[in-house]
Parts: structure tokens; C-alpha cells; sequence
């Protein structure tokens, strides 16, 4: 009779050892292969638990059988879009971001695909079913979790309703957004030549929202404004664009019908280098504003004439007086509130440095930078 094996037995026994291990860490059964077509093939994210399942968020169920099949630990949840839903506001509901949400559900809706120029992240249609990944971020859509990349602050789940232009087209003039939620509109001047290209950048790379008011002399010989032009129509998720007026001149002494022209001029140039609609955003320059300026550029297509309820003056040099960086970031978080619009620079000499403080400001504070066209709806 032959002798028991020892080392057999210690090596059965450390076999079934490891087959408990893998079990336990998820590998137990991993897939083999899939034929479905997806944008995420293999998701993975540490901030998302394999045991977390759609049931586990209230109020919505799994996702349909042709959403995106990713690794168990990026489960999907399928979300039936609401009145007063968008990109933005699902995004932070569900710690992602809206343009990641866009390139998960572009196939269903071409319109939500961030590669095409018919892209439209401001336009949702309630009943469609979206396909979210809470908790992970793919702006790039490359199928892969963005390694550095964060949600943008919570934003309100509610925003009261932001007034509309009037019926008749006289033109709305507004310094601020709806109270009551806690959207900031960051807003920049760009009427400096050679300026914006690196702080266009620098919000990009930060996922921040912003507003761009570009004079339309500028749009042609300037390169720098070239790009920033291209930049910010590449990124609609992003950036809304708003004319400043073709020559940038006060416009007080102007007729309705001078005023309309330096809009239209304006307009023409700007999407001309490759920037898109200016409209329906409108910045006086000097902050001139009458009713002849606010209903002519109503009449030209240009609802709304913003001006703002925070100024920095970061365009005014420090060696005659103006703000450093600090002083930027203290003016800009001791005075915005839920609906503030905030005026910036490109070409102001520290605007670029006083961003991240009057970001991560704001974030602390638990407001929420926002385009024009999120605060106001269009």
C-alpha cells in the first residue's frame, strides 16, 4: 500500500486557498468576451464598490440590454430624463460630468455626441433613457476612466425658472441669474489681442464652465483669438460664446440701427473664424446700456444684455492701482452669491493666477460655476 503524500495534500490545500482569494476579489468569474457594441467597453473605478447594483440607487432601475456592458465594477443605471433636467445638473447628481454622460448615450441620441458639430449638450428630451456610470469620468470617450479627473461641485438640484426676453423684443437686461440656487456665472472680456488662449486652457483642463464675450475685430487678424474661438466651439459642454461688439466703441451715442450693425458685424466675424452663434448673449461695452441698445440688439437677435453684479477690475494694471491675485479672489468670494455674474479679463494681468483660488473658493462655498446658457436656460 503506497504511502500518503504529504506535499500532495499541502498542494491541494493551497490550490483551493488561492480559488477562495480570487472569488472573493471578483475574479472568480471573469468575462470572456462580449459582441455587443459599446462607447465604454471596460470600466473600472476605485471610488465605485462590484458589489454596488442599479436597485442600490433609489428610484431607477438597471439599464436596457444595449447599453454598454463594462466590467462589473462600473455598474450602469438607466435614467428617464425629467422636465428641468440637463448634462450639467445629471452630471453632478451622479459625480460625473455631463460631457461624460454624452459620450455614453451618443449612439442612442447623435445630437448628445461631443465629436460631431451637431453637438447640443443644452438640449435633453424628456423620456429619453440615459445610460449613466455613476461615479466615473470619461471626457474623452476612450472608453477609460480619466485618471485625475474630478466632478465639478454639486450644483442645486432645483434652480427657480430665469425670466425670458419679453413677448414683444424689447430685450431683456439682466446683471444676475434666478436667486435661490447656487450657479456662478464666471464671465470673461475678450477684447485684448494676443489674450484667452491660456486661460481658456486652464479652464478646460479644470472642467470649468464659462462665458466668453469676444469683440468681432478681433476674430480675423488675431490668432490668439482664433484659437479660443475654436477652443470654446470644440467644448459647448463648457463655454458659451456672447458678442462684445465688432469695434468694442461705447454705444450711447449710437442710433438702433448703428447698434444692431456692430452686433451683426460682429456675429458674422466671429463664426466666420470659428467660433459658433454669439447669440442670444450680448455685453455693452463700457456697461452702456439703454433701452435704444437693449431693444436694438433684441431686434438683431440678442435677447439678452448682460451686464454683472461682481466686477474685479482685474483689467486695471496693479502698478497703477489694480488688484493682485489675491485681491481678485477676495472680491470675487466675498461678494458672489446663487446667481451673481461675475466679470473677468482675458488679458488681465493676474486673472490667470487668481482661477484656482476663486475656484476652489467657490467650491468650498458650494457654488457652482455655470455658462449663460445653463443659468438661464437657453
Amino acid at each position: 500500500m503506497p504511502r500518503p503524500d504529504p506535499w500532495r495534500w499541502g498542494r491541494l490545500l493551497a490550490g483551493s486557498a488561492v480559488l477562495a482569494l480570487l472569488a472573493g476579489c471578483g475574479l472568480g468569474d471573469l468575462p470572456v468576451g462580449s459582441t455587443g457594441s459599446t462607447d465604454l467597453p471596460s470600466l473600472a473605478s476605485p471610488s465605485t464598490s462590484p458589489s454596488t447594483s442599479p436597485s442600490s440607487v433609489a428610484g431607477f432601475s438597471p439599464g436596457p440590454s444595449a447599453a454598454p456592458t463594462p466590467s462589473p465594477q462600473a455598474t450602469p443605471v438607466s435614467y428617464v430624463v425629467k422636465a428641468g433636467d440637463s448634462l450639467v445638473n445629471l452630471g453632478h447628481r451622479f459625480k460625473t460630468t455631463g460631457r461624460s454622460i454624452a459620450y455614453w448615450n451618443r449612439k442612442a441620441y447623435p445630437s448628445l455626441d461631443p465629436d460631431k458639430p451637431s453637438y447640443n449638450p443644452n438640449h435633453l428630451e424628456i423620456g429619453w433613457r440615459l445610460t449613466i456610470y455613476p461615479g466615473i469620468i470619461d471626457n474623452d470617450g476612450n472608453g477609460s476612466p480619466d485618471a485625475s479627473a474630478r466632478p465639478p461641485p454639486p450644483v442645486a438640484p432645483s434652480i427657480p425658472p430665469a425670466s425670458g426676453p419679453p413677448a414683444n423684443g424689447s430685450g431683456l437686461l439682466v446683471s444676475a441669474g434666478p436667486p435661490g440656487g447656487n450657479d456662478v456665472a464666471l464671465t470673461f472680456n475678450l477684447d485684448a489681442a494676443g489674450s484667452g488662449a491660456d486661460i481658456v486652457g486652464w479652464l478646460a483642463g479644470r472642467g470649468v464652465h464659462a462665458t466668453i464675450f469676444v469683440t468681432g475685430k478681433l476674430a480675423g487678424p488675431d490668432p490668439a483669438t482664433g484659437q479660443v474661438l475654436q477652443f470654446i466651439r470644440s467644448r459647448p459642454d463648457l463655454f458659451s460664446l456672447g458678442n462684445a461688439t465688432n469695434d468694442g466703441a461705447a454705444l450711447g451715442s449710437m442710433s438702433a440701427a448703428q447698434v444692431s450693425a456692430e452686433l451683426t458685424t460682429a456675429e458674422t466675424a466671429l463664426t466666420a473664424a470659428g467660433g459658433p452663434t454669439s447669440k442670444p448673449f450680448f455685453r455693452p461695452p463700457f456697461g452702456t446700456e439703454t433701452p435704444t441698445i437693449v431693444a436694438a440688439a433684441a431686434s438683431a437677435g440678442f435677447g439678452y444684455t448682460v451686464l454683472w453684479s461682481v466686477d474685479t477690475n482685474d483689467q486695471t494694471s496693479s502698478a497703477v492701482g489694480g488688484p493682485t491675485a489675491q485681491d481678485i479672489v477676495t472680491r470675487v468670494l466675498s461678494r458672489a452669491t446663487g446667481g451673481s455674474i461675475v466679470l473677468l479679463h482675458m488679458g488681465g494681468e493676474h486673472t490667470l493666477e487668481a482661477l484656482p483660488g476663486i475656484v476652489d473658493g467657490l467650491d468650498q462655498a458650494g457654488l457652482a460655476p455655470v455658462t449663460l446658457a445653463e443659468m438661464f436656460g437657453r
